[in-house]
């Protein structure tokens, strides 16, 4: 059974810095892709970035490249998405997704995410 488990979210302070991690079971990292997307109220889902099986990395959005970096430990079959310099408008629910393959897709084709993290909270405020 495919699973994908978000933790990390919280409330932190502009400027900061959090990691959000996607536990991963059913499916091995190597063989998957998997990306982090996020939804901001009143908005909606957008990709942010994506690791391939390979290792590859695909960031979807300008306002994160420089700032959010992925990764991934395939023994604890975990990916990470590391956020510095965070901002308000980056308060969102953050979601992990496997891609339905091991690269992962090109801004044109997000349908290739098949299964879905339920998210996690991330609000940047003072």
């Amino acid at each position: 059974q495919v699973q994908l488990v978000e933790s990390g979210g919280g409330l932190v302070q502009p400027g900061g810095t959090l990691t959000l991690s996607c536990e991963v079971s059913g499916f091995t990292l190597d063989d998957y892709g998997v990306g982090w997307f996020r939804q901001a109220p009143g908005q909606e889902r957008g990709a942010a970035v994506c690791v391939g099986g390979h290792g590859g990395v695909i960031h979807y959005t300008d306002s994160v490249t420089g700032r959010f970096t992925i990764s991934r430990d395939k023994s604890k079959n975990t990916v990470y998405l590391r956020m510095n310099s965070l901002k308000p408008e980056d308060t969102a629910v953050y979601y992990c997704a496997r891609v339905d393959g091991r690269l992962c897709p090109p801004p044109t084709r997000l349908d290739e995410f098949d299964y879905w993290g339920q998210g996690t909270q991330v609000t940047v405020s003072s």
